[in-house]
């Protein structure tokens, strides 16, 4: 039985029981989230080597890193390394989104090294095949697709980004309003292209039963692709975005009829103001499922610095009821992240996602941050260092720029304020 299934039948997953351990909840909680669908455990039966995460309502915000190999960089030791990166900064889970070099290999190794859950996005592999059989991406078949599918699931993957929302209405939605970035999902541009080129429905939603099949046969959790999120703050919020929101809703309930885990994933660019109404908007339409993503980020012009723009959105959106943090790096919009990239991206994420869980009252949240001001209080610099989210940033600044004045800090040194108050006002 998948994680849902067993869930319904009143069993609690070695996996729920994990996960229960971790956020600090109790197995009944995490059993019961799980069978209404409101918390996902995307574990593959394949993926072995796994430690099981959840992901939606009452639970920390999780966050996700984005590696992958493009045509022009990137290959399987760049790769793992960009793993091992993500994870040693805390990600709690990596999609591969390779589009260059040995796709299955890279794919593979990547599963193989990885304790933490492994998303993809299929479509990109049919994408390559069919250049190679076809000459173009957008030539593939709906059998290269669901092969491609096949393989993915078979080889461990978590969770996949299927966009079976992207239907010729909603292309069609789009093309009449009209937007400054069209569309800006590489997964859900190409299935536009291919119905439009091919004249066809799109197969992933034609054939939906088809995909839930392939899915329940190893427990991959579905990510219900958001093909038309805005690629811009302009854009944010219009008629192309919530008609596939809506159909994403009606593909959610039928997943979990079907007994497979499925989340939703959001919008990329909007302005602060339309944030918490889209996240309550996409909870109401999509009963409660976790929702997972793309930043958003606040502002179009912050290129190189876009880690700090999608972490502000992101704490917003994750304090309104966003589940799941897919990072952005600093090299957004404008090259292939570098391990550096990676590891900020992963930072910036996790502190949003902090943030949004002291606002949320998850467990644990607060106290940790309780007893980092005790440590600072305190001037236990080691302490403060182990509760830090970045401890190896945080003993690198901190040793390198020394101070005469015992236990301060180089900026007040002996101005230090609570050096000062412990030393009289204690008295």
């Amino acid at each position: 039985m998948t994680q849902l299934e067993s869930a319904r039948a009143g069993i609690i997953t070695a996996q729920m029981a994990q996960v229960a351990a971790d956020e600090g909840r109790s197995t009944e909680y995490i059993r019961q989230g799980v069978a209404d669908g409101t918390i996902v455990i995307p574990a593959n039966v394949n993926h072995k080597n796994l430690k099981a995460t959840g992901v939606g309502l009452g639970l920390k915000t999780k966050v996700n890193a984005n590696i992958g190999t493009s045509t022009d960089c990137g290959n399987i030791q760049s790769e793992e390394e960009k793993l091992q990166t993500a994870i040693e900064a805390g990600a709690h889970a990596v999609m591969d989104l390779s589009t260059g070099g040995n796709l299955t290999q890279i794919r593979r190794r990547i599963i193989e090294q990885s304790s933490v859950m492994i998303g993809t996005v299929p479509i990109y592999q049919a994408g390559c095949l069919a250049i190679e059989k076809y000459g173009a991406i957008i030539k593939m078949t709906e059998e290269d697709l669901f092969e491609a599918i096949s393989e993915h699931c078979a080889d461990g993957v978590d969770f996949i980004t299927v966009h079976c929302g992207v239907t010729r209405q909603a292309v069609k939605r789009l093309k009449e309003q009209g937007r400054i970035t069209n569309i800006t999902s590489r997964g859900g541009s190409i299935m536009a292209a291919w119905m439009e080129l091919h004249d066809k429905e799109n197969p992933l939603y034609q054939q939906y039963d088809r995909l839930l099949a392939i899915a329940k046969e190893y427990d991959v959790t579905l990510s219900l692709g958001d093909a038309m999120r805005p690629g811009c703050l302009a854009d944010g919020s219009d008629r192309a975005q919530i008609e596939e929101l809506i159909t994403l809703g009606e593909l959610v309930k039928r997943a979990k009829n079907y007994g497979v885990q499925v989340m939703v994933e959001g919008p990329g660019h909007l302005p602060m103001d339309q944030i918490e109404a889209n996240i309550k908007m996409q909870k109401s339409l999509c009963e409660n499922a976790p929702f997972y993503i793309l930043g958003p980020l606040v502002t179009d012009i912050a290129a190189g610095y876009d880690h700090i723009t999608s972490a502000i959105g992101g704490a917003i959106a994750a304090a309104a009821g966003a589940d799941f943090l897919c990072y952005v790096t600093p090299a957004e919009h404008l090259a292939l992240p570098d391990t550096q990239d990676v590891h900020d991206g992963v930072v910036a994420s996790l502190i949003a996602g902090h943030a949004a869980d002291i606002v949320k009252g998850i467990p644990g949240a607060m106290e940790r941050d309780i007893k980092m001001s005790k440590a600072r209080a305190a001037l236990d610099w080691q302490t403060q260092a182990e509760l830090a989210l970045d401890p190896v940033r945080f003993k690198q600044v901190h040793n390198a720029r020394v101070t005469h004045t015992e236990n301060a800090c180089s900026m007040c040194g002996q101005f230090c304020a609570i050096k000062m108050a412990d030393d009289y006002l204690k008295k």
